[in-house]
């Protein structure tokens, strides 16, 4: 049960905490860490011997972590959290009475705080805003059904055997460790998968560039092998007609000859006209 409180405790810190000022003395209720009693005093709010919260129906002194009980027929003590002796409050038209008992309210008076059955402003009890502490106990009770299921996933740490100091301190850690570190490894990691990426994005944009020009050199190629092949296919033709004309070479007409004339070439080599006309002469 102690186990129970400590976790509710630590889970329910950071819910606002509260200074208890009587309405009729104008005094606030502080607690003791030497014998667990109770006392009026000057309000101060830096004083975390009077910063009070509710878990569930228990009021918790932020100073000694121990609860607001009563003890007796009229006494009112703190007592440690869990234990037999720690009471539950209700709350009754703004007065505080223990849960289940007819015991009284929770009064102040001049030798400090007691149960009486008086309904006055000394049973009433405000924060330093002059709100009543059933209210505040309205307000912070919506968060204590979660702190109960919280308390399950710990379950297996008592079952470990854990000493309260040890988790305390284990809670306290993890609440107060400072993020310092992990933000600067996060930066750190950031800033060279930016180098990383723009390093990347350099060495894509010149092989682009490279790809470009080979295209561009293969497009300027194209039509110049296109006209050389041209110009080779349009000389072919002259150089066949060339060639084939090279080894039958005619020979030259005899100077002689006469137009319409018809020679033939003799075995022998002698030319001679095969018609042979009449002179005029001979007409």
């Amino acid at each position: 049960m102690t186990f129970f409180w400590i976790i509710s405790f630590f889970l329910l810190q950071d819910t606002e905490a509260f200074l208890m000022k009587n309405a009729r003395f104008q005094l606030c209720l502080q607690a003791s860490q030497m014998n667990g009693k109770l006392l009026l005093e000057d309000c101060n709010p830096e004083s975390e011997l009077q910063h009070w919260s509710w878990q569930g129906d228990s009021l918790v002194n932020h100073g000694t972590q121990s609860c607001l009980s009563a003890v007796g027929a009229d006494s009112v003590h703190t007592h440690p959290c869990g234990t037999t002796g720690s009471t539950s409050w209700d709350c009754s038209n703004s007065l505080l009475s223990p849960l289940g008992s007819s015991q009284g309210y929770l009064v102040a008076s001049r030798k400090g705080v007691t149960l009486s059955n008086g309904r006055g402003l000394k049973a009433q009890w405000q924060d330093v805003a002059d709100r009543s502490v059933c209210e505040e106990k309205a307000e912070q009770h919506k968060y204590f059904p979660a702190a109960l299921s919280s308390t399950q996933g710990y379950e297996h740490t008592a079952a470990l055997g854990m000493e309260q100091a040890e988790l305390e301190e284990l809670l306290w850690f993890f609440r107060r460790e400072d993020p310092s570190t992990w933000n600067y490894s996060i930066l750190a990691f950031s800033f060279l998968a930016l180098i990383l990426g723009l390093l990347l994005l350099g060495i894509n944009i010149s092989r682009n560039r490279k790809r470009k020009l080979q295209k561009q050199q293969a497009v300027a190629q194209t039509p110049q092998q296109e006209a050389e092949l041209e110009a080779k296919q349009a000389m072919m033709p002259v150089q066949q007609e060339n060639s084939s004309a090279e080894p039958g070479k005619q020979e030259p007409l005899p100077q002689d000859q006469r137009s319409g004339e018809v020679l033939v070439q003799w075995k022998d080599g002698t030319i001679t006209s095969l018609y042979t006309e009449r002179s005029e002469d001979a007409m």
